[in-house]
């Protein structure tokens, strides 16, 4: 199966949240609202799902689920502040 280009999907999530803070903020704004559909769209065309809020969840696990494969490729650990209660980044027992 094809996968778009994490990247593309990065910026396209971004254009979402932000396309959709002006149409909550302007409801009556006419292009912000379409430009606001216009981007979910291709989001669900990109993810293959039929509605934007699931298309939009899909993106959103595609793209921290590849940062997370770089990330423990590069031979880094769990990001500082992955187990609740333990900020300081050392690596803990998630049973601590």
């Amino acid at each position: 199966m094809l996968l778009p280009a994490k990247d593309e999907v990065a910026r396209l999530l971004e254009l979402y949240r932000a396309w959709e803070r002006m149409m909550l903020a302007a409801p009556a704004d006419h292009g912000a609202r379409g430009n606001f559909e216009d981007t979910g769209y291709t989001l669900c065309v990109l993810m293959g799902k039929r509605c934007a809020r699931e298309a939009v969840q899909a993106a959103e696990r595609y793209v921290s689920a590849t940062s997370a494969r770089r990330r423990k490729r590069a031979g880094y650990g769990p990001p500082v502040g992955a187990f609740p209660g333990h900020s300081d980044g050392l690596a803990v027992s998630p049973a601590t």
